[in-house]
């Protein structure tokens, strides 16, 4: 579902950054904007989740079971390969693109505001990359829809997450992510049930997930209100070499932002090892064919809402209601190594399943809090939200690149004279990456 800043000597400013701390925000964040935005409705936060949902349904159902079957039968014998250049191709557009769509996105000027218009598009060239993806007929072409996959689908999620940033206030930001968090973890779910059900049917195995992100996506754009944005000014033109210097920002003017962005990145990098090969690694464990792996991971994944539930909004609400977001970032992190050590060492249907429930919740409570946290120390948020949040993508896109060319060495690593990957190892260092991304976290000063 995703590009590390350089240092920058001179960061552009739109205009000055007014810092403020209100009594409660004060003991949580000394992040820098220029006021504290109002508490949102029920109803901007359910189609806001809903919508974060469908994009994931649509989007994720890809990586975790429809890109292997498709790549299991256009070039059977070589899948690890294939898949991880197909995604690590598709992360490393993404990660030259997302800054530049989200300056784009800040400066934009139409009636509907500056997040709706780029959702309405992107979600178009994503609809499109499923026809190509399904269609394919090498897998140069199947790369070719998943780079187009991660600009629309990845745009529309940028977006709402930029989003937001836009409207939420802190008091609220734990317990939507939270919200959020549970419903981008049990999309696969329900995406991985669809592709279980079509995957002898190239067209539906992608077009039906598709389907339900396009219903979820225009009820979020048609029924939610954002201001007219034509009457801002946003401080002269944008020429090409503002639009580079704005990829970069200064680590030491945000340090709290630079650790919140390494810590994310190490967490994805061992989630993306843990995740990208998951499909071929059950079948590998299980001793059976990749297509038979679905009906497996739907059920491992029906289990695991439960799991994910506990992780994600139990995680968000309780970092709200405590006011503390690192240490249930350091607990997440720590809970999902454990998970994929036992994994690691998993031969049978009961290990494999409990080290993933064990994962399931570990991921919950990172991708919540640690979205809360993102969204608590991010930048200059009422200027520059979507350039800082391109950026803070990075930490996802990167690994997302180069983590599915690195697996395939590890799983190479000890190969058994049976031709066995070594999963083992793989599933370890998964593991170390998250312990680290928890320890980093710690490094932040302004959140507790």
């Amino acid at each position: 579902m995703t590009n590390i800043p350089g240092e920058s000597p001179a960061v552009p400013a739109s205009s000055p950054v007014i810092p403020q701390a209100s009594a409660a925000v004060g003991e949580l964040i000394t992040s820098e904007q220029s006021h504290e935005p109002t508490k949102v409705g029920s109803g901007y936060i359910w189609l806001l989740v809903l919508a974060n949902f469908g994009v994931f349904v649509a989007f994720i159902t890809p990586i975790a079971i429809s890109l292997a079957i498709r790549i299991a039968a256009l070039a059977p014998g070589n899948e690890e390969q294939y898949l991880a250049y197909t995604l690590g191709s598709g992360a490393a557009v993404v990660m030259l693109t997302a800054p530049l769509f989200g300056v784009l996105s800040d400066r934009t000027r139409t009636r509907w505001g500056r997040r709706r218009p780029f959702m309405f598009v992107a979600m178009f060239v994503g609809i499109l990359s499923l026809f190509v993806m399904a269609l394919a007929p090498s897998v140069l072409i199947l790369g070719a829809g998943w780079i187009l996959a991660q600009i629309g689908w990845g745009q529309v999620l940028q977006n709402l997450q930029t989003s937001m940033a836009d409207k939420l206030p802190e008091s609220q930001r734990g317990k939507v992510a939270g919200l959020t968090g549970f419903a981008t973890q049990i999309a696969p779910v329900f995406g991985v049930v669809i592709a279980g059900s079509f995957a002898g049917d190239p067209l539906l195995l992608f077009l039906l997930p598709g389907v339900f992100g396009v219903i979820t996506v225009m009820l979020f754009v048609f029924l939610t209100k954002e201001a007219d944005s034509r009457a801002l000014d946003f401080g002269g033109p944008l020429s090409i070499s503002t639009v580079f210097r704005k990829y970069l920002y200064n680590p030491r003017q945000f340090p709290d932002f630079s650790w919140v962005w390494l810590s994310r990145f190490m967490f994805y990098f061992g989630l993306t090892l843990n995740t990208t090969f998951s499909a071929l690694f059950f079948a590998s464990r299980l001793g059976v064919e990749v297509a038979d792996v679905a009906p497996v991971i739907a059920t491992l994944s029906l289990f695991g809402i439960a799991a994910t539930t506990l992780g994600a909004i139990g995680g968000g609400f309780l970092s709200d209601k405590l006011r503390r977001r690192r240490t249930f970032v350091m607990v997440g992190a720590v809970v999902f190594a454990i998970g994929a050590v036992t994994m690691a060492f998993g031969s049978d249907i009961p290990t494999l399943y409990a080290g993933s429930l064990i994962t399931g919740v570990g991921i919950g409570v990172f991708a919540a809090v640690d979205q809360a946290l993102m969204l608590d120390v991010l930048p200059q948020k009422d200027t520059d939200a979507g350039r800082f949040m391109g950026i803070i993508g990075f930490a996802v896109s990167i690994p997302q690149a180069v983590a599915p060319f690195i697996a395939p060495l590890i799983l190479g690593i000890g190969i058994s004279a049976t031709g066995d990957k070594n999963y083992t190892l793989l599933y370890i260092i998964a593991g170390v990456f998250t312990v680290l991304a928890g320890l980093i976290v710690l490094r932040v000063r302004a959140v507790r």
